[in-house]
Protein backbone atom coordinates (compact mmCIF):
# COMPACT_ATOMS: atom_id res chain seq x y z
CA UNK A 1 0.00 0.00 0.00
CA UNK A 2 1.62 3.88 -0.92
CA UNK A 3 2.19 5.70 1.63
CA UNK A 4 0.57 9.34 2.22
CA UNK A 5 3.27 10.73 0.58
CA UNK A 6 3.04 8.62 -2.23
CA UNK A 7 -0.50 9.36 -2.73
CA UNK A 8 -1.53 12.08 -4.66
CA UNK A 9 -3.06 15.20 -2.50
CA UNK A 10 -6.50 15.81 -4.52
CA UNK A 11 -8.26 13.28 -7.10
CA UNK A 12 -10.88 13.39 -9.28
CA UNK A 13 -12.70 9.85 -10.14
CA UNK A 14 -14.90 9.86 -12.88
CA UNK A 15 -16.82 13.02 -11.59
CA UNK A 16 -19.52 14.59 -13.13
CA UNK A 17 -21.64 17.58 -12.22
CA UNK A 18 -24.55 18.80 -13.95
CA UNK A 19 -27.35 21.60 -12.64
CA UNK A 20 -31.03 20.62 -13.36
CA UNK A 21 -32.30 21.41 -17.21
CA UNK A 22 -29.35 22.15 -18.27
CA UNK A 23 -28.37 20.65 -22.04
CA UNK A 24 -25.16 19.03 -20.77
CA UNK A 25 -22.86 18.65 -18.01
CA UNK A 26 -20.54 21.29 -16.97
CA UNK A 27 -17.78 18.38 -16.31
CA UNK A 28 -18.17 15.15 -17.35
CA UNK A 29 -16.52 12.40 -16.02
CA UNK A 30 -13.58 13.89 -15.29
CA UNK A 31 -10.24 11.78 -14.20
CA UNK A 32 -7.10 14.00 -12.35
CA UNK A 33 -4.57 13.77 -9.92
CA UNK A 34 -2.94 16.63 -8.11
CA UNK A 35 0.77 15.41 -6.77
CA UNK A 36 2.10 16.64 -3.64
CA UNK A 37 4.21 19.96 -4.26
CA UNK A 38 3.01 20.73 -7.69
CA UNK A 39 1.61 23.26 -8.89
CA UNK A 40 -1.27 22.43 -11.66
CA UNK A 41 -3.15 24.33 -13.89
CA UNK A 42 -6.36 24.79 -14.85
CA UNK A 43 -6.18 26.79 -18.65
CA UNK A 44 -9.16 27.32 -20.75
CA UNK A 45 -11.73 29.69 -21.98
CA UNK A 46 -14.72 31.21 -20.31
CA UNK A 47 -17.44 28.34 -19.48
CA UNK A 48 -14.77 25.21 -19.68
CA UNK A 49 -15.31 24.53 -16.66
CA UNK A 50 -12.47 25.78 -14.75
CA UNK A 51 -13.86 27.49 -11.24
CA UNK A 52 -16.51 24.47 -11.29
CA UNK A 53 -13.58 22.49 -11.03
CA UNK A 54 -11.70 24.15 -8.28
CA UNK A 55 -15.04 24.57 -6.44
CA UNK A 56 -15.43 20.80 -6.14
CA UNK A 57 -12.02 20.38 -4.33
CA UNK A 58 -13.30 22.31 -1.15
CA UNK A 59 -17.01 21.02 -1.32
CA UNK A 60 -18.53 24.53 -2.62
CA UNK A 61 -20.05 21.74 -5.03
CA UNK A 62 -20.35 17.92 -4.60
CA UNK A 63 -19.98 16.13 -7.82
CA UNK A 64 -23.80 14.80 -9.62
CA UNK A 65 -21.72 11.50 -9.94
CA UNK A 66 -17.91 9.84 -8.87
CA UNK A 67 -15.54 11.42 -6.19
CA UNK A 68 -13.40 14.32 -5.41
CA UNK A 69 -10.63 13.16 -2.87
CA UNK A 70 -8.80 15.46 -0.93
CA UNK A 71 -5.72 13.80 0.97
CA UNK A 72 -7.29 10.45 0.06
CA UNK A 73 -11.07 11.00 1.81
CA UNK A 74 -13.83 11.44 -0.37
CA UNK A 75 -15.28 15.13 -0.31
CA UNK A 76 -18.42 13.82 0.43
CA UNK A 77 -17.20 12.55 3.79
CA UNK A 78 -15.21 15.45 5.09
CA UNK A 79 -17.01 18.13 7.18
CA UNK A 80 -17.04 21.26 4.90
CA UNK A 81 -16.27 23.83 6.95
CA UNK A 82 -12.69 21.48 8.44
CA UNK A 83 -11.99 20.82 4.26
CA UNK A 84 -11.98 24.42 3.72
CA UNK A 85 -10.31 25.36 7.12
CA UNK A 86 -7.26 23.35 5.67
CA UNK A 87 -7.17 24.52 2.08
CA UNK A 88 -6.14 28.76 0.92
CA UNK A 89 -8.40 29.56 -1.65
CA UNK A 90 -7.34 32.76 -3.38
CA UNK A 91 -9.52 34.71 -5.99
CA UNK A 92 -9.19 38.06 -8.06
CA UNK A 93 -8.44 41.22 -5.48
CA UNK A 94 -8.02 38.50 -2.57
CA UNK A 95 -11.60 38.23 -1.97
CA UNK A 96 -11.12 40.73 1.19
CA UNK A 97 -13.88 41.60 3.61
CA UNK A 98 -13.92 45.48 3.11
CA UNK A 99 -14.76 46.03 6.74
CA UNK A 100 -12.00 44.01 8.42
CA UNK A 101 -8.21 45.81 8.81
CA UNK A 102 -5.62 43.88 6.60
CA UNK A 103 -4.32 42.09 10.22
CA UNK A 104 -7.68 41.33 10.64
CA UNK A 105 -8.16 39.79 7.34
CA UNK A 106 -4.96 37.73 7.32
CA UNK A 107 -5.86 36.23 10.66
CA UNK A 108 -9.34 35.36 10.01
CA UNK A 109 -8.85 31.48 9.72
CA UNK A 110 -6.40 30.97 12.76
CA UNK A 111 -9.03 33.12 14.92
CA UNK A 112 -11.57 31.03 13.83
CA UNK A 113 -9.38 27.75 14.37
CA UNK A 114 -8.90 29.10 18.04
CA UNK A 115 -5.64 30.50 18.07
CA UNK A 116 -4.45 32.94 20.78
CA UNK A 117 -4.02 36.22 20.21
CA UNK A 118 -1.02 36.42 20.50
CA UNK A 119 -0.61 34.02 18.20
CA UNK A 120 -2.15 35.49 15.61
CA UNK A 121 -0.68 38.71 15.59
CA UNK A 122 2.65 36.95 15.24
CA UNK A 123 1.38 34.50 11.96
CA UNK A 124 0.09 37.98 10.27
CA UNK A 125 3.62 39.78 11.00
CA UNK A 126 5.12 36.94 9.44
CA UNK A 127 2.89 36.21 6.91
CA UNK A 128 3.22 40.22 5.55
CA UNK A 129 6.68 40.30 5.58
CA UNK A 130 6.82 37.27 3.10
CA UNK A 131 4.44 38.78 0.47
CA UNK A 132 6.41 42.10 0.99
CA UNK A 133 4.54 44.50 2.79
CA UNK A 134 5.65 45.82 5.98
CA UNK A 135 3.28 44.87 8.99
CA UNK A 136 4.10 48.18 10.89
CA UNK A 137 2.53 50.35 7.65
CA UNK A 138 -0.15 47.96 6.44
CA UNK A 139 -1.46 45.56 9.31
CA UNK A 140 -3.96 48.14 10.63
CA UNK A 141 -5.21 49.78 7.18
CA UNK A 142 -8.24 48.42 5.41
CA UNK A 143 -8.05 47.47 1.95
CA UNK A 144 -9.95 50.06 -0.19
CA UNK A 145 -6.71 51.93 0.98
CA UNK A 146 -4.21 49.44 -1.14
CA UNK A 147 -2.87 49.11 -4.47
CA UNK A 148 -4.97 45.86 -6.60
CA UNK A 149 -1.07 43.95 -6.43
CA UNK A 150 -1.08 45.25 -2.30
CA UNK A 151 -4.36 43.53 -2.45
CA UNK A 152 -3.76 40.56 -4.07
CA UNK A 153 -0.92 40.04 -1.17
CA UNK A 154 -2.70 40.12 1.46
CA UNK A 155 -5.06 37.60 -0.72
CA UNK A 156 -1.88 35.23 -0.67
CA UNK A 157 -1.07 35.80 2.54
CA UNK A 158 -4.46 35.21 4.27
CA UNK A 159 -4.36 31.66 2.08
CA UNK A 160 -1.42 30.81 3.96
CA UNK A 161 -2.20 31.42 7.64
CA UNK A 162 -2.97 28.52 8.85
CA UNK A 163 -0.03 26.89 6.60
CA UNK A 164 -2.45 24.78 4.14
CA UNK A 165 -1.06 22.17 2.85
CA UNK A 166 -3.05 23.09 -0.56
CA UNK A 167 -3.90 26.31 -2.36
CA UNK A 168 -6.46 27.32 -4.62
CA UNK A 169 -6.50 29.96 -7.04
CA UNK A 170 -9.02 30.90 -9.19
CA UNK A 171 -7.48 34.01 -11.91
CA UNK A 172 -5.82 35.46 -8.87
CA UNK A 173 -3.73 38.20 -11.17
CA UNK A 174 -6.66 38.85 -13.91
CA UNK A 175 -7.48 42.12 -12.48
CA UNK A 176 -4.08 43.52 -11.96
CA UNK A 177 -1.64 45.40 -14.84
CA UNK A 178 0.68 43.88 -16.97
CA UNK A 179 3.49 44.80 -14.87
CA UNK A 180 2.20 44.29 -10.84
CA UNK A 181 0.78 40.61 -12.71
CA UNK A 182 4.38 39.56 -13.88
CA UNK A 183 5.61 40.05 -10.79
CA UNK A 184 3.70 39.07 -8.53
CA UNK A 185 3.30 35.52 -10.87
CA UNK A 186 7.18 34.89 -10.16
CA UNK A 187 6.80 35.78 -6.31
CA UNK A 188 4.03 33.76 -6.12
CA UNK A 189 5.34 30.69 -8.41
CA UNK A 190 8.97 31.39 -5.53
CA UNK A 191 7.11 31.12 -2.56
CA UNK A 192 4.76 28.02 -3.25
CA UNK A 193 7.81 25.65 -4.25
CA UNK A 194 9.82 27.89 -1.51
CA UNK A 195 7.46 26.66 1.13
CA UNK A 196 6.51 23.48 -0.28
CA UNK A 197 2.45 24.03 -1.48
CA UNK A 198 0.13 22.07 -3.52
CA UNK A 199 -1.82 24.59 -5.90
CA UNK A 200 -4.25 24.60 -8.32
CA UNK A 201 -4.27 27.58 -9.98
CA UNK A 202 -7.13 28.83 -12.21
CA UNK A 203 -6.50 31.04 -15.58
CA UNK A 204 -6.72 31.61 -19.49
CA UNK A 205 -3.69 33.21 -19.97
CA UNK A 206 -1.72 30.78 -21.45
CA UNK A 207 1.72 32.94 -20.71
CA UNK A 208 0.70 32.23 -16.87
CA UNK A 209 -0.04 28.94 -16.98
CA UNK A 210 3.54 28.33 -19.00
CA UNK A 211 5.32 30.40 -16.23
CA UNK A 212 3.37 28.94 -12.88
CA UNK A 213 3.04 25.60 -14.14
CA UNK A 214 4.68 22.19 -13.26
CA UNK A 215 1.31 20.82 -15.75
CA UNK A 216 -1.52 22.30 -17.78
CA UNK A 217 -4.37 21.12 -17.58
CA UNK A 218 -5.98 22.47 -20.84
CA UNK A 219 -10.13 22.14 -20.55
CA UNK A 220 -12.92 22.41 -23.34
CA UNK A 221 -16.64 21.80 -22.33
CA UNK A 222 -16.06 20.45 -18.98
CA UNK A 223 -13.51 17.86 -20.03
CA UNK A 224 -9.64 18.11 -19.81
CA UNK A 225 -8.58 17.64 -23.39
CA UNK A 226 -4.64 17.99 -23.06
CA UNK A 227 -2.54 17.31 -19.54
CA UNK A 228 0.61 17.95 -20.46
CA UNK A 229 4.07 19.75 -18.63
CA UNK A 230 4.52 23.70 -20.49
CA UNK A 231 7.03 21.81 -22.54
CA UNK A 232 4.61 18.98 -23.45
CA UNK A 233 2.19 21.71 -24.23
CA UNK A 234 4.43 24.18 -26.14
CA UNK A 235 5.03 21.14 -28.53
CA UNK A 236 1.82 19.98 -28.67
CA UNK A 237 0.16 18.96 -31.64
CA UNK A 238 -3.26 19.32 -30.46
CA UNK A 239 -5.33 22.21 -32.02
CA UNK A 240 -6.78 24.06 -29.03
CA UNK A 241 -3.13 23.75 -27.50
CA UNK A 242 -1.86 25.48 -30.99
CA UNK A 243 -4.71 28.14 -30.96
CA UNK A 244 -3.21 29.44 -27.60
CA UNK A 245 -0.01 29.31 -28.40
CA UNK A 246 -0.82 31.33 -31.37
CA UNK A 247 -1.60 33.87 -29.80
CA UNK A 248 1.48 33.71 -28.04
CA UNK A 249 3.07 33.99 -31.28
CA UNK A 250 0.50 37.27 -32.50
CA UNK A 251 1.92 39.57 -29.60
CA UNK A 252 5.49 39.02 -30.21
Amino acid sequence: MANSADQPLVEFRNVTYSIPNAPAPIISNLNLTVKRGEILVLLGESGCGKTTTLKLVNRLYTPTAGDVFVEGKSTRDWDPILLRKRIGYVIQEGGLFPHFTISRNVGLVPSLSGWDAQRIKARVNELLEMVGLNPGAFAERYPRELSGGQRQRVGVARALAADPSLLLLDEPFGALDPLTRASLQKEFANLTRRLSKTAILVTHDVREALLLGDRIALMHAGEIVLLETPKGFLSSANPKARAYLETLETKV
